[in-house]
């Protein structure tokens, strides 16, 4: 089961989750795209939007058995300092990325135990772990969404479940349009000079981590391009 499934990172994790094997379930709001992912890797399309309670209980409520939960809506709105915050924006940050995975992972936990041998992967992100100017939105968001899943990692110990989390640095999706509210050229000047990770390599990853032996659990799996250092740190080729 993917969130946000339909583009980016979600839409190749559910590719490779079914290239794996998985009968994939794909959620997210919008259900045209939705459904097109779900056809072109075989998968069931169910609509998702993860900052309204009735909706992940009318989505779990169609699901049979859960042997893989992939927590991956989520995003980020903007790029203003603090004394500047859009609060409208933290809010929409902390529904999608922190209380968003929350009401997923709640909801599915009981068929993820039920299933022996359950996963829960949530894909944070380097902000998860650092802070940047004009970030605070977002990073506060991540770092607690990290603090959620690490939490259950501890809960939930000595019960069939694993936990892993994905720490993504700069990949090339719709993340950077979104921030900047669908301008194009700012977005691209993000990946400028740098040859970023792609979506695939992303979804290459969470699905070696759910694949291994049972008991084997990799908890935290950090990720960037060779040429990035951290968050705002990268060496950018001349153009």
């Amino acid at each position: 089961m993917v969130t946000g499934a339909s583009t980016g990172i979600g839409a190749a994790t559910a590719a490779a989750l079914a290239g794996a094997g998985f009968a994939v379930v794909l959620g997210a709001r919008r259900l045209d795209r939705l459904e097109a992912v779900a056809e072109r890797v075989g998968g069931r399309a169910l609509e998702l939007d993860v900052t309204s309670q009735e909706s992940v209980d009318a989505f779990a409520g169609q699901l049979d058995r859960v042997d893989v939960l992939v927590n991956n809506a989520g995003g980020a709105l903007g790029l203003d300092r603090v004394d500047a915050a859009d609060v409208e924006q933290w809010r929409w940050m902390y529904e999608t990325n922190v209380l968003g995975t929350l009401r997923m992972t709640k909801a599915l936990l009981p068929p993820l135990v039920a299933s022996g041998d359950g996963h829960v992967v949530t894909v944070t992100s380097i902000a998860a772990v650092e802070v940047y100017d004009g970030g605070a939105g977002y990073t506060a968001a991540k770092h607690a969404q990290s603090a959620l899943h690490r939490t259950l990692r501890g809960e939930l110990l000595g019960r069939p479940v694993r936990f892993t989390e994905i720490l993504p640095g700069m990949v090339e999706t719709d993340f950077s349009l979104t921030r900047f509210d669908g301008d194009a050229d700012r977005a691209a000047a993000v990946y400028q000079g740098i040859e970023p990770l792609t979506a695939d390599d992303v979804a290459e990853v969470i699905a070696f981590a759910v694949t291994r032996p049972a008991h084997v659990n990799l908890d935290q799996i950090v990720l960037k391009p060779r040429a990035q250092a951290s968050a705002t740190r990268a060496h950018r080729e001349p153009s």
